[in-house]
């Protein structure tokens, strides 16, 4: 699987360092052509010798090769030369400066100018793992659309038992082959994502909306681009940058924007994924101006708005898969079904804000997948950039 694959492998200061040579190994067994970056201190754990020998490539890990000669490694082109980065061993430090934009070493210069996708491995010490400060940083990567390849638990070089070993080469490798696998399917795909909430107008200040962030929609559209897909998103007022690598980012703030706008993108999309909060009604009349305090009442008669996702199942073309959202505070499992069938939905999302760390607002999400086949799969609670990864894995059972 990876004949032809371009690979840039990235190895740091770690006791862990030494399974870099058995990941070279089994890399270019499969078929890969390796390139290897080192830091200066992960010389000290395996030597640019051992791993030039098995890449059949040189090694570097300085920016300047021959000062009198004036030869110097350019970063930039082996950013551009790699189909994927992977750092393994990511030490805490490196971890750090990559969360960071932190450059310092040639192998952070390369990470910095590299258009391909990224994976990390880390390998620390169990309390160095288990630190606040390291953890958001793996999460910083994970939310830049960087793929975890996680450590696995075992004994430790201190003495100490954790789970913070660097996975096994055989273990990185088959995930790095399931990758290239997954990315083939979705490279060239048009998706449809709608985000974020949707705001109706009272008047030209006040507006009827919900609490929505988007940035689960924001997650899923993240890791849709990041498989090669390519992605319009479709984001109502929402307080986050737009993912990296989208085909298009269309910014609306009311259904009726949101809806004209599906409307049009749905027509060629392979895969439309709607977890916008859309509001199910607006203002009868939209006032002019600032309505004054008048009296001590001030009502307002509400219309309901278009239905989009009921649109989209009436509408849905051969071949198509729509995923629709649920957000229910009662009967979640009854209310989602009914969403499903009602909607001519392929699978719906449910979310029940009533559990700890979801809902609207959260980095974290928790949710069960139901599907016309009358099967579910429900996940923990996790990072909503892992959540939209599980989501998209079943997506593709449905392909």
């Amino acid at each position: 699987m990876f004949r032809g694959k371009k690979i840039l492998l990235g190895v740091t200061g770690s006791i862990a360092a030494y399974k870099s040579a058995v990941l070279v190994r089994a890399l270019i067994k499969e078929g890969a052509e390796v390139r290897v970056v080192m830091t200066p201190s992960s010389k000290d754990f395996v030597t640019p010798l051992t791993l030039a020998t098995l890449s059949k490539n040189p090694v570097e890990w300085e920016f300047v090769q021959d000062s009198d000669a004036g030869t110097w490694n350019n970063h930039v082109e082996l950013g551009l030369w790699a189909d994927f980065l992977l750092i393994a061993p990511a030490s805490a430090n490196t971890v750090a400066k990559m969360a960071q934009g932190i450059c310092d070493n040639l192998l952070l210069a390369t990470y910095l100018s590299a258009k391909c996708s990224v994976g990390f491995a880390p390998a620390m010490d169990r309390d160095m793992i288990e630190h606040a400060g390291v953890q958001g940083n793996i999460q910083k990567l994970i939310q830049m659309g960087h793929i975890l390849f996680e450590p696995e638990a075992g004994e430790l070089a201190s003495g100490l038992e954790g789970k913070s070993r660097m996975a096994e080469p055989e273990r990185i490798a088959a995930q790095l082959k399931e990758y290239f696998e997954v990315k083939s399917a979705w490279i060239g795909m048009e998706v449809l994502i709608t985000a974020g909430p949707t705001y109706e107008a009272i008047d030209p200040v006040r507006f009827i909306g919900n609490r929505s962030s988007g940035k689960m929609g924001y997650a899923i559209a993240q890791a849709c681009a990041n498989r090669g897909a390519l992605v319009t998103l479709v984001s109502g007022p929402v307080a986050i940058d737009p993912p990296e690598g989208l085909k298009e980012v269309v910014r609306v703030e009311s259904a009726a924007e949101m809806k004209a706008a599906v409307e049009l993108y749905s027509k060629n999309a392979k895969v439309i994924v709607m977890s916008a909060a859309v509001a199910d009604y607006r203002p009868s009349e939209q006032a002019d101006q600032k309505i004054k305090k008048a009296s001590a009442e001030l009502k307002i008669d509400l219309q309901q708005t278009d239905d989009i996702l009921k649109f989209l199942g009436e509408n849905k073309q051969e071949g198509q898969i729509l995923i629709g959202f649920a957000l229910e505070t009662n009967n979640a499992e009854e209310n989602a079904k009914s969403k499903l069938e009602r909607k001519n939905l392929d699978a719906i999302v449910l979310n029940l804000p009533s559990e700890k760390g979801t809902g609207f607002g959260y980095d974290t999400n928790q949710i069960t997948i139901y599907d016309r086949n009358n099967k579910s799969k429900s996940f923990g609670l996790k990072q909503k950039s892992e959540v939209a990864q599980d989501i998209l894995n079943y997506v593709e059972t449905l392909f």
